[in-house]
């Protein structure tokens, strides 16, 4: 544990990303969802770090105690009950695709960048299962995991001043979805009629750390009707 701040601390749980350190975040995380303290503001989930943000007055009791040494035991004790469970089965999101197109405009451009075929570049990508190592970036974007490593594509050297919702790109070795409309830099090679983000919706994130998404190719046509009906 180290401070961020005077009102924040991150708990560092490795230094690789995996499917482990996951796990132990997201029983950390659900332990201070369910028993929070008092001062406790909030706290965001990473690949490898938690980190919790707290009101050090609240903490203190308004001035009578170290507001850092009363973090400390209760983040020790939380974490001494903190037991991670045999994993239950993930839950699978499966995320509807047209592929390239004015929907994937940079389809063409990963295909020749890797040597692959356009219909090969669809073929890899959709037929893995990914990991949402967390959420990020902008409201519901999903850090995912799992990339087949040919299909890894620099990401463009000047970016794009607005990307349209549900856009599926590459950037490197990580593939993901814009869940809202954003200026960025990724190579998009399709789009989901699917609504990433909602704040109107209960929960507003339709992907959560822990959750395997996969992407399924459909014509136009599809998209067109599925775009229609979420709207």
């Amino acid at each position: 544990m180290c401070p961020v701040g005077d009102a924040a601390v991150e708990l560092q749980f490795g230094h690789k990303i995996s499917k482990k350190i996951l796990n132990r975040i997201r029983a950390v995380a659900h332990v201070l969802e369910q028993q929070p303290f008092p001062g406790l503001l909030e706290f965001v989930p990473a690949y490898t770090t938690l980190t919790v943000y707290y009101d050090p007055w609240v903490l203190s009791q308004h001035g009578k105690l170290d507001a850092y040494e009363e973090l400390m035991l209760k983040l020790e004790a939380l974490l001494e009950q903190v037991q991670v469970q045999r994993s239950e089965r993930a839950r699978v999101v499966e995320l509807p695709v047209v592929y390239g197109g004015s929907y994937g405009p940079d389809l063409a451009l990963v295909a020749e960048h890797t040597g692959l075929s356009i219909n090969e570049v669809i073929r890899l990508h959709s037929n893995t299962d990914y990991l949402v190592h967390m959420i990020g970036f902008a409201p519901g974007f999903p850090y995912l995991g799992g990339m087949d490593a040919r299909l890894e594509t620099p990401r463009k050297a000047t970016p794009r001043t607005k990307i349209p919702a549900g856009s599926v790109g590459i950037a490197g070795a990580q593939t993901g979805v814009y869940p809202i409309s954003t200026p960025g830099g990724w190579q998009l090679i399709g789009q989901t009629p699917l609504q990433l983000f909602n704040p109107n919706r209960d929960e507003p994130s339709l992907l959560q750390a822990g959750d395997i998404v996969r992407f399924v190719p459909i014509p136009e046509s599809e998209f067109l009707a599925k775009k229609e009906a979420s709207a």
